[in-house]
């Protein structure tokens, strides 16, 4: 019999609809039930593709003793961080600060008016791992809350008095906006050096967690000051990801982090928002490097995206899990979910695939062994294999006696093979929401492998018409014009949640590469309404920077601001990178106090926090930069004006804002956005490239190597 979570629309709720806990989803009722009955609340926080709160709902919701207590003592409410961000900050901050560490799922207990008295993140059962046993601390809450209301009252009070002064606004101490300078910059960089795995790339010890802001920081001060360290280290790391085990060898894309130092074994789960993020890292890698293995990369994961993750109606799907039922055990009644069932592999699995003739080739190229390749604490991999490329194609080549180009038309055979056995397997679960968030991500990076790919891929058009698709698709399901308001969430049929301020800051970012792909004056309109909004409803006028949420729910507790860039940029750096761009395509003097105050947020320190806040330090060294214009005004399919774009598209100008413009109707209509394009005209009847700075611009020109001559020298 389902409990209440039935009726909701998150696949994470409703993989709980039949558990014996009576869980209520975040709303007025479960609320009021607390009051009426004063009873204590159990808030349980996480995610659809969550291993470990696949591990805890088997353990312990669908444990008859456990969901009694919690039924008989307890109201049980159970949240989608994914969908509620604004409530998941808030505990979060709640647990790290009492325990020193976090994660999900994330079990909190609250008083009925919502102060959290003792939270952590996974429970097993009865106490093991050096955790205590859920059993037990909801024994023994209930006793306290019964006992002793007062001191648990108290406590949470003081608790939340704790936290509202750590997260409370503060202006600069002496009212001035600071910003730091470029050596700044150099601090930040040092941090990264220090960090860094010279050995097997990325930073810090296991478990290694992608982090593009990071990528994206480093490659930027390469780009502005020459050191060649920043690009190295991220050419490293992205190599160690894209080699290792953390991508998926046959399907394409990219797991979530790995919990090894060496990017062997990774957590198998699949996020939207990492394959948007890499995407864009392995873009300008390819770009800054010359090298066009980090273009391909960033090919093969967009057509996992495409193929796997896209919905029907366009918009781009959260998420794939971890955990999947083994083959051998699909028709059993009640079959176990293993994390990487679907992934991993025997050697004679890959030899049945495969063929004979072609095994030994797939055995060295993925470093697979008899007794498989893959440690993992629990023991769940004994015998498996994590594909991996143990042997370049070099080395191949060498070792097996035969020209390269064999090697790799075999490696497609093999590839193709494995691609079809796996998909004989019982898939892991989709989560199949579409978040406004991710999916302005996403369309970033369909947007700009579409821009820097347009004359190198027969796929760039598809990488297009998969942002369009998706942009549109959002507009006409998501967005309210006539309120300005973003929804946050869209899942079959059914759109809901107010955005939060990263759903408006991801998606101007995701529709201003959308822009810069194809001049189309629709996109730029949109991510200036959205900036608009932004300010409007999250803008903070005491301190700087963006708050999370408009403020405007009273059953959430406290009104965040997150600097932190984590697995997703904080929405105030994304919003800075925004600026930036619209502020160097119209001038804005209220947009620019924006930036500096938000800048200004980190201190002249903020090298020091390299670590913490990779995307507002990428912002920084835009800021010092500067940006540049380049306005290609021709024919989209014309030749001549591909050839120009061509030339941009060759070197990294990650401090240049590319605006094409069609001449006619279109570049009327963008002219009315954007002034300063009126008099930029085709010269002779050609394709003609401006390059801009401070919206004066260059001697117009129609040839190419005369426009690769004025790039090189503004770089």
């Amino acid at each position: 019999m389902a409990n209440r979570l039935g009726r909701e629309s998150s696949p994470y709720l409703l993989q709980h609809a039949t558990n014996p806990v009576d869980w209520y989803p975040w709303g007025p009722d479960a609320l009021a039930r607390a009051r009426a009955d004063h009873k204590p609340i159990f808030l349980s926080v996480g995610y659809s593709t969550c291993h470990w709160c696949h591990v805890m709902e088997h353990e312990s919701f669908e444990h008859a003793g456990i969901a009694a207590l919690l039924n008989a003592h307890f109201v049980s409410i159970k949240v989608d961080r994914e969908e509620r961000p604004d409530i998941d900050r808030v505990y979060m901050l709640f647990v790290q600060a009492t325990t020193g560490q976090g994660g999900w799922p994330m079990s909190v207990f609250l008083t009925p008016d919502l102060q959290p008295f003792y939270g952590g993140t996974y429970f097993p059962p009865t106490a093991r791992f050096g955790r205590p046993g859920f059993l037990e601390v909801l024994q023994e809450i209930s006793r306290t809350w019964r006992e002793e209301p007062a001191r648990v009252a108290a406590s949470a009070a003081t608790l939340t008095e704790r936290l509202r002064e750590a997260t409370r606004p503060e202006p600069p101490p002496d009212g001035g906006v600071h910003i730091a300078p470029p050596a700044a910059l150099d601090a930040a960089l040092a941090v990264y050096v220090q960090a860094y795995d010279a050995r097997f790339g990325g930073f810090g010890a296991a478990p290694k967690f992608p982090r593009p802001s990071e990528l994206l920081f480093l490659l930027r001060q390469y780009a502005l000051s020459g050191n060649p360290e920043g690009l190295e280290m991220s050419l490293e790391t992205l190599r160690g990801m894209a080699t290792g085990g953390m991508r998926d060898h046959v399907g394409g894309g990219f797991h979530r982090y790995s919990v090894d130092a060496f990017w062997r074994v990774p957590h198998f789960e699949k996020m939207l928002y990492d394959q948007a993020q890499l995407v864009l890292a392995l873009l300008e890698a390819s770009q800054a490097s010359g090298d066009p293995f980090y273009a391909s990369v960033a090919e093969d994961t967009l057509a996992y995206v495409a193929r796997e993750m896209t919905s029907p109606d366009g918009g781009f799907l959260s998420a794939e899990d971890a955990d999947s039922v083994p083959a051998d055990e699909a028709e059993a009644p009640h079959p176990r979910r293993l994390e990487g069932a679907f992934y991993l592999w025997s050697l004679e699995e890959v030899t049945d695939a495969v063929g004979e003739a072609l095994a030994p080739l797939a055995i060295e190229r993925f470093g697979l062994l008899p007794e498989g390749n893959a440690q993992d604490p629990q023991g769940e991999f004994r015998g498996r294999n994590v594909l991996h490329v143990a042997r370049d194609l070099e080395d191949l080549a060498t070792s097996l006696g035969r020209p390269i180009d064999e090697i790799i038309r075999d490696l497609r055979t093999v590839r193709q093979r494995l691609f079809t056995a796996r998909g004989l397997r019982p898939r892991p679960r989709l989560d199949d929401k579409v978040l406004t968030a991710w999916n302005g991500l996403m369309i970033a990076a369909f947007a700009r492998a579409a821009r820097q790919l347009r004359t190198q891929s027969p796929q760039a058009d598809t990488w297009l018409r998969a942002a369009e698709r998706a942009a549109q698709f959002l507009r006409d399901s998501v967005w309210d014009a006539n309120r300005g308001t973003l929804l946050r969430r869209w899942r079959a049929g059914d759109a809901a949640i107010d955005g939060y301020a990263e759903d408006y800051a991801y998606l101007a970012w995701g529709l201003l590469e959308l822009f810069e792909a194809t001049g189309d004056a629709s996109w730029l309109e949109w991510a200036r309404d959205l900036q608009a909004q932004l300010d409007d409803r999250f803008w903070d006028e005491v301190a700087g920077g963006w708050f999370s949420t408009t403020g405007d729910d009273p059953s959430v507790l406290l009104r965040m601001k997150e600097d932190y860039d984590g697995a997703e940029p904080s929405a105030s750096a994304v919003a800075v990178s925004n600026l930036l761009r619209l502020v160097h395509l119209a001038p804005d003097a209220d947009a620019v106090t924006r930036i500096e105050r938000t800048l200004a947020r980190g201190g002249l320190a903020i090298g020091q926090a390299a670590r913490a806040v990779p995307h507002m330090l990428a912002g920084l060294t835009t800021y010092h930069a500067g940006l540049r214009q380049v306005v290609i005004v021709g024919v989209p399919d014309h030749p001549d004006t591909q050839a120009l774009h061509a030339v941009v598209a060759r070197q990294y100008l990650p401090f240049t804002i590319v605006v094409p413009v069609t001449p006619g109707h279109a570049q009327a209509r963008l002219a009315h956005l954007l002034p300063f394009l009126e008099t930029l005209t085709l010269r002779d009847q050609r394709a003609t490239a401006y390059v801009c700075e401070g919206f004066t611009c260059q001697a117009p020109t129609t040839d190419p190597e005369t426009l690769a001559r004025q790039l090189g020298a503004m770089s």
